[in-house]
């Protein structure tokens, strides 16, 4: 509907109450009903999966129109990346929010800061997700007051085309609210517990959840070792869930990511249970490493035996009760992973790799695609990796192949910034800038997502001002490093007033008040220094 639908309407109905809402001005309620368009979180999933599915559509047909997104830990973070989004590039297309899971351990837990282990509590992941959706309503609401607040100066300057253009402006406003993939770690505990968590996180605005093949309570973040994973029929109990979850509240179109760890994981819980050869159960079983026994007296207590292509393996056992897989495997069963997960509910796949190596991810995508043709990637451009040590040992690798000389270099110091300016580094750069779009192309990625980057932003940016402002520069670490730039460079948050909401409180004001409305914006305030 329309800004003037909405006003038709309004006025329909202070006129069917007219004995007591005399007060009531039909276009005050029909401005604040198009300050606020999403009256729920489930109103927002709905809206942003089907986004999301058109946008799926749209990369299957050309790999170019992949999507991005960053990890953001507070409802500000997220909100300022709209709006910066809508500044540079005039629309949001393609470009969603990441909800991390490592983030919310260490900077959203009441426990304090933590390691990605799923230790936090699992109701602060809802929690984020309605915060950051607040956060992007807000936003709208901002841009829209100021729009009327314009239209109303050109109303009274008799400027009838600028009200016309303004109008125009109201009626195709578009939303900051975009979708978000919403990471739920391992699911928090068994099918139910998935279940249970996940309708929170739809009930909040979340289109898309993203689940991980490793065991709940022993879950480690995926850059770091002892990951230990689960048989694939746990895994799709838990995909089964979460589609339950989308299901009963009516987002039919809910996207789920199936993240495997496998690349990275040595270990599983369990045996799978397997009822004949070749099955699911037993495919995982085969990874399995062991030693062949002839007899039963090569059997100890408490040793595990399986059949494993028709011999009788003694399987690895760790004291922790673990089960070790056979070294070299990883790739076998990422790709096993993913095709069992896309054949089995899931919409998208997540590998967890150690590098950015396009070749690599193309490597066993290509072979997931001999299986399910339209497999697509969300990929994790995580600041785990040395992104530019990563790429200047790759270029170096690839010098190397093609026999050039590389007496300049040394490929364990290429990290220097000595070779900052030099071919090889310049040429990483270069590749390092194309990563996305040479991975959107040649490997399936439809989503590149930074996990954890506003996490070092804000301690970057933090040490930047604390080093001047604490240091010889003093006040004008603030002014020039901070200040300055955003008066410059159009950040709202010059006037930092506006953007917490003040000029919308202060409309209110009059919308409930009338001229006895007390309003902050005045001659007084000193967000009139910044014109």
């Amino acid at each position: 509907m329309t800004f003037n639908d909405d006003l038709k309407a309004m006025t329909q109905l202070r006129e069917a109450h007219a004995n007591h809402w005399a007060s009531i001005s039909p276009e005050n309620a029909a401005r604040m009903r198009a300050q606020n368009r999403f009256q729920t979180g489930l109103d927002i999933a709905r809206y942003t999966a089907k986004i999301m599915r058109e946008d799926m559509a749209a990369y299957d047909n050309d790999s170019s129109l992949y999507t991005q997104s960053l990890g953001c830990w507070h409802g500000f973070i997220g909100q300022q990346k709209l709006i910066s989004i809508k500044k540079h590039f005039g629309n949001t297309k393609r470009r969603y929010l990441y909800l991390s899971g490592w983030m919310v351990a260490a900077l959203r837990s009441e426990f304090g800061p933590l390691p990605d282990q799923s230790m936090h509590e699992k109701t602060s992941v809802p929690d984020l997700i309605e915060e950051l959706y607040t956060f992007l309503r807000q936003a709208d609401a901002w841009e829209l007051n100021h729009l009327f607040r314009d239209q109303e100066a050109a109303r009274q300057a008799g400027d009838s085309a600028k009200v016309a253009e303004l109008q125009a402006k109201i009626d195709n406003h578009e939303t900051h609210v975009v979708p978000i993939i919403a990471d739920i770690d391992a699911g928090f505990g068994n099918a139910e517990a998935t279940y249970l968590l996940a309708k929170k996180m739809i009930e909040a605005g979340a289109c898309c959840i993203q689940i991980e093949n490793q065991v709940s309570d022993e879950k480690q973040c995926g850059h770091q070792d002892g990951k230990v994973t689960v048989p694939h029929e746990d895994f799709l109990a838990k995909i089964n869930a979460v589609r339950y979850a989308f299901l009963e509240l009516g987002v039919d179109d809910g996207v789920i990511v199936a993240r495997t760890d496998s690349l990275g994981a040595g270990l599983t819980q369990k045996i799978a249970v397997s009822h004949e050869a070749g099955d699911l159960g037993d495919q995982y079983n085969n990874f399995l490493d062991g030693d062949e026994i002839t007899s039963a007296s090569d059997i100890g207590p408490g040793d595990v035996v399986i059949k494993q292509n028709g011999k009788l393996i003694k399987v690895k056992r760790l004291p922790s009760g673990l089960f070790q897989f056979k070294p070299g495997t990883g790739e076998d069963r990422v790709v096993l992973d993913c095709i069992t997960s896309l054949q089995n509910g899931a919409d998208l796949i997540w590998i967890e790799t150690e590098k950015p190596h396009v070749g690599q991810i193309a490597g066993m995508v290509n072979r997931i695609r001999g299986a399910v043709p339209n497999a697509k990637l969300v990929y994790n451009n995580s600041p785990s990796f040395n992104w530019t040590l990563n790429f200047r040992q790759q270029v170096f690798d690839a010098w190397e192949a093609e026999g050039k000389d590389l007496s300049a270099y040394d490929r364990a110091k290429l990290m220097g910034a000595e070779y900052d300016d030099t071919p090889l580094g310049q040429l990483a750069d270069e590749w390092t800038q194309n990563f996305q779009r040479d991975a959107a192309r040649e490997a399936g990625i439809f989503h590149h997502l930074i996990t954890l980057p506003t996490y070092h932003t804000a301690a970057l940016s933090t040490d930047s001002l604390a080093k001047g402002y604490f240091g010889e520069e003093g006040m004008l670490a603030y002014v020039a490093g901070v200040q300055r730039r955003e008066i410059r460079e159009g950040i709202a948050t010059v006037k930092h007033q506006d953007m917490a909401g003040s000029n919308i409180g202060d409309d209110h004001k009059e919308f409930f008040h009338g001229d006895a409305a007390l309003k902050a914006g005045g001659k007084d305030n000193t967000m009139n220094q910044f014109g």
